[in-house]
Parts: structure tokens; sequence; C-alpha cells
């Protein structure tokens, strides 16, 4: 059963967009293989149901500053509810934290860091520390290269799962 209760249409409509932007109502219309008015009428009510969050561009960081991206896993001392509150409410307030998420497993979040250098992450690994956050321990991965960045596909995401053979196909 789909989640979102969208048809094939709405997810080419979301598609377009996450590849491309924002487009206008007639580029749109012609990618998702619909006539614009239609078109528009839909992506109106995907934005007023809440599917699309905004629209951004994709920024050439490394052409206007240099920047050192930092990759960190974080362990909590404690795991009750109010300690990852205390470090996630930290966190939300830091903008050289990019992305951060909660994982199961060895550790608990895993952070992306964008700092101009070594010695300014320092300083913010610091300040965190210094906040008494209840981090037990930290890892540090510093970026090389971007081998792959993207989205992903949201139509084979949405598509029905595949099924399993039967006995008799077995």
């Amino acid at each position: 059963m789909k989640k979102s209760g969208l048809d094939a249409i709405d997810v080419r409509i979301l598609s377009a967009l996450q590849t491309h932007g924002q487009l206008s109502k007639t580029r749109l219309a012609e990618i998702v293989s619909l006539s614009p008015t239609p078109c528009w009428a839909r992506l109106d009510r995907l934005k007023a149901a809440g599917f699309i969050r905004g629209y951004h561009a994709e920024i050439a960081l490394d052409r206007i500053v240099d920047f050192t991206r930092v990759i960190v896993t974080v362990s909590l001392t404690h795991h009750r509810k109010a300690d990852f509150e205390r470090f996630e409410a930290h966190i939300a307030k830091v903008d050289e934290i990019t992305h951060c998420v909660a994982t199961g497993g060895g550790m608990d979040y895993i952070m992306t860091v964008f700092v101009r250098n070594v010695a300014a992450f320092e300083t913010l690994m610091a300040g965190m520390l210094d906040a008494e956050l209840g981090i037990d321990r930290y890892v540090t991965y510093f970026t090389i290269r971007t081998v792959k960045a993207g989205y992903p596909d949201l139509a084979k995401l949405h598509a029905a799962p595949p099924t399993k053979p039967s006995i008799e196909e077995s």
C-alpha cells in the first residue's frame, strides 16, 4: 500500500522538480507529458499538501571559498530522551553542521560539518565538548572528494515492491 496516495503523474512532477528545481509551467508540463493547466493544478495541490518543502540552487561552493568538509560520528554517554533532546537542540543552532542524522547501531549520530579549515573544526568540537552535551566519543572523517551525491529515484521508491515468487514458481 502506498503511504502518500500519489499517482504516477504526481511522482513524475515531483521527480522533475527534484532533478531540475523550479521550472516554468510549460517546461514542467513537457517533462511530465501533461498539458500545462492540469499540470499546474497538480503542482498547486502537491505544494498545498506539503510534498514540496522548497526550491534550492546547487552552489559550486569550491569555486567560491576554500573549505573543509568533515563527517563526524557521535556516540552519547547516556541514551535517555533528555540526552538526545539536549544534543539535538544544540546541533540545530550550529550553522557549520549542515546535516545530522540519528542512527541505530554503534553510533548515535552522523553529522556533516563545513568549516574553513582544520583549526576551525577543532574549535567547533571543543565548544561542543565544553557544552556538556553528553558526548562519549566521536570519530572524525575528513573528506577528500565527493564520489556521488544526489537524490533517491522517487519513481523507483514509490513503485510497488517486487512480489516474492510463489512456491510453484520456485
